[in-house]
């Protein structure tokens, strides 16, 4: 049987994510990387070919579905709409205020050009979409919540990185461990979104940088800081490598409501991950063996977690998955 053939579009924590997955996965091959940086400077961690950006185009009957996995703050936007018109795709687009525009502008370049571009795709956007779906629409009367953390955003660690005068970052998102315990016991309370979490950002500045001015944007910054209680803490080059390596996360979605007879139902689906974009990257493969599934049957444009049925996320038969996993 043939493989689906893959491209990479970026290669940091993410990109090296999908390659470790992809090689996990028999009906998978990654063809290759495509970077903006100097391809002879970017190491894989396993061995790929590595090209320009602009090289893409050669590899239109080459690869079946690309991977972006460029940030969410500027590379995203402005990539995967013109990386349709070439390919089917799979992004991780995560600045939920923006999903509907986004989603609009990949849907119709993807059916200009005929292709399938799957769209915040990880697990939030993603699964946890899908447990928001699941528990809203089984439970009507009720309330729903998602709690992040305590972990590291990847996407909002980018946006601080893009801060001019930043040389590293990591922001941490951590629930409100009381309104977390309130959900639990069934309260239902009425949160905002500064009483769920808050956020800790960790800052490396580039010498001689202004350092209020970098705390001021940071916690300025709309969608990502402006709606919590941030804290930013300016530490060394060091204490980054020693301290802030690892790029743990996790979360929770719970439901919380009742039947027309009165019974209390409390549904709740959790993640604990060691490493945030290595997770990410195992979602944005399977999303794209589902691409690359449901192009062949025709579908063309964008689609969400929604769109995508279970089974064409799996590298069982249908016959087997009925078997061993209905």
């Amino acid at each position: 049987m043939s493989k689906i053939r893959l491209g990479i579009v970026g290669y940091g924590n993410l990109g090296r994510g999908v390659q470790y997955a992809a090689s996990q996965s028999d009906d998978m091959e990654v063809v290759a990387v495509f970077t903006r940086r100097d391809p002879a400077a970017v190491k894989t961690v396993l061995p790929v070919k590595v090209e320009r950006y602009d090289a893409m185009e050669e590899y239109a009957d080459k690869i079946d579905v690309m991977i972006l996995c460029g940030g969410s703050a500027t590379d995203l936007p402005e990539q995967s709409a013109e990386v349709v018109r070439l390919f089917n795709t799979v992004d991780s687009f995560d600045t939920h205020a923006k999903i509907p525009a986004y989603f609009d502008r990949l849907d119709a370049a993807g059916k200009e050009s005929g292709h399938l571009g799957a769209m915040s795709i990880g697990w939030d956007p993603g699964l946890f979409s899908l447990a928001r779906i699941y528990f809203d629409s089984a439970v009507r009367r009720g309330s729903t919540y998602t709690f992040w953390g305590k972990g590291v955003s990847q996407g909002h660690s980018d946006a601080i990185r893009r801060v001019a005068g930043v040389k590293d970052a990591r922001q941490y998102t951590v629930p409100v461990e009381s309104a977390l315990e309130r959900v639990r016991k069934g309260e239902e309370p009425q949160l905002s979104t500064r009483e769920k979490h808050t956020r800790e950002c960790y800052v490396v500045a580039e010498e001689g940088a202004d350092l209020a001015r970098i705390e001021r944007e940071i916690k300025e910054m709309p969608n990502y800081f402006a709606d919590y209680d941030t804290t930013v803490h300016f530490i060394s080059e060091e204490e980054m490598k020693r301290d802030h390596a690892k790029l743990p996360h996790g979360g929770f979605v719970l439901r919380s409501g009742t039947s027309a007879a009165g019974n209390k139902f409390l549904t709740e689906f959790s993640l604990r991950l060691d490493s945030n974009p290595e997770f990410t990257s195992c979602v944005l493969v399977a999303y794209a063996r589902a691409v690359y599934r449901m192009h062949a049957e025709g579908r063309c444009g964008a689609v969400t977690a929604f769109d995508v049925a279970p089974k064409y996320l799996s590298p069982l038969s249908e016959a087997d998955q009925r078997k061993q996993l209905l």
